[in-house]
Protein backbone atom coordinates (compact mmCIF):
# COMPACT_ATOMS: atom_id res chain seq x y z
CA UNK A 1 0.00 0.00 0.00
CA UNK A 2 1.35 3.51 -0.78
CA UNK A 3 0.37 6.45 1.47
CA UNK A 4 -0.02 9.79 0.42
CA UNK A 5 3.06 11.22 2.50
CA UNK A 6 5.24 8.80 0.27
CA UNK A 7 3.42 10.22 -2.86
CA UNK A 8 3.54 13.91 -1.77
CA UNK A 9 7.62 13.25 -1.09
CA UNK A 10 7.94 11.54 -3.94
CA UNK A 11 6.69 14.64 -6.31
CA UNK A 12 8.42 17.09 -4.32
CA UNK A 13 12.10 16.04 -3.92
CA UNK A 14 12.11 13.36 -7.10
CA UNK A 15 13.86 14.93 -10.29
CA UNK A 16 11.27 15.14 -12.89
CA UNK A 17 8.57 15.31 -10.89
CA UNK A 18 6.80 18.76 -9.26
CA UNK A 19 4.71 19.24 -6.52
CA UNK A 20 3.57 22.12 -7.68
CA UNK A 21 1.90 19.96 -10.68
CA UNK A 22 -0.40 18.03 -7.74
CA UNK A 23 -3.87 18.43 -6.35
CA UNK A 24 -4.67 17.25 -3.46
CA UNK A 25 -7.98 16.48 -2.36
CA UNK A 26 -9.11 16.25 1.41
CA UNK A 27 -11.85 15.55 3.99
CA UNK A 28 -13.00 19.40 5.45
CA UNK A 29 -15.73 19.42 7.61
CA UNK A 30 -17.87 22.48 6.28
CA UNK A 31 -17.17 22.69 3.10
CA UNK A 32 -19.73 21.78 -0.01
CA UNK A 33 -19.75 17.49 0.26
CA UNK A 34 -17.03 17.81 3.43
CA UNK A 35 -14.45 17.90 0.77
CA UNK A 36 -11.74 20.52 -0.18
CA UNK A 37 -9.01 20.48 -3.18
CA UNK A 38 -5.57 22.63 -3.06
CA UNK A 39 -2.85 22.40 -5.39
CA UNK A 40 0.23 21.20 -4.31
CA UNK A 41 2.00 24.58 -4.65
CA UNK A 42 0.37 25.72 -2.17
CA UNK A 43 2.27 23.06 0.92
CA UNK A 44 4.79 25.11 2.77
CA UNK A 45 6.48 21.16 4.59
CA UNK A 46 5.47 17.62 4.37
CA UNK A 47 6.02 16.46 8.55
CA UNK A 48 6.13 13.16 9.78
CA UNK A 49 1.95 13.39 10.03
CA UNK A 50 0.76 16.01 8.45
CA UNK A 51 1.73 18.70 5.43
CA UNK A 52 1.06 22.91 6.32
CA UNK A 53 0.01 25.34 4.17
CA UNK A 54 -0.09 29.19 4.70
CA UNK A 55 -3.75 28.73 5.77
CA UNK A 56 -3.60 25.22 7.90
CA UNK A 57 -2.71 22.25 8.84
CA UNK A 58 -3.73 19.05 7.07
CA UNK A 59 -3.12 15.41 9.04
CA UNK A 60 -2.41 12.63 5.85
CA UNK A 61 -5.26 10.62 7.07
CA UNK A 62 -7.81 13.24 5.58
CA UNK A 63 -6.33 12.94 1.88
CA UNK A 64 -8.45 10.99 -0.53
CA UNK A 65 -7.18 11.30 -3.62
CA UNK A 66 -3.83 13.29 -5.28
CA UNK A 67 -3.82 13.50 -8.74
CA UNK A 68 -0.76 14.17 -10.73
CA UNK A 69 -0.74 16.14 -14.54
CA UNK A 70 -4.70 15.26 -14.59
CA UNK A 71 -3.57 11.80 -14.00
CA UNK A 72 -4.54 9.93 -10.21
CA UNK A 73 -1.60 8.99 -8.29
CA UNK A 74 -3.25 8.13 -4.68
CA UNK A 75 -6.67 6.92 -4.09
CA UNK A 76 -8.14 6.56 -0.56
CA UNK A 77 -11.24 4.50 -1.85
CA UNK A 78 -13.32 4.07 -4.84
CA UNK A 79 -15.58 6.88 -3.34
CA UNK A 80 -12.42 9.16 -3.50
CA UNK A 81 -12.56 8.25 -7.70
CA UNK A 82 -15.67 10.01 -8.12
CA UNK A 83 -14.50 13.51 -6.89
CA UNK A 84 -14.94 16.67 -9.35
Amino acid sequence: MVFPREVLNRLRWKEGESLADAVIWYVHRGAPGDVMRIPGSRVKALDRGFFDTDEATIPYHRILRIDHKGETVFLRNEKAKGLS
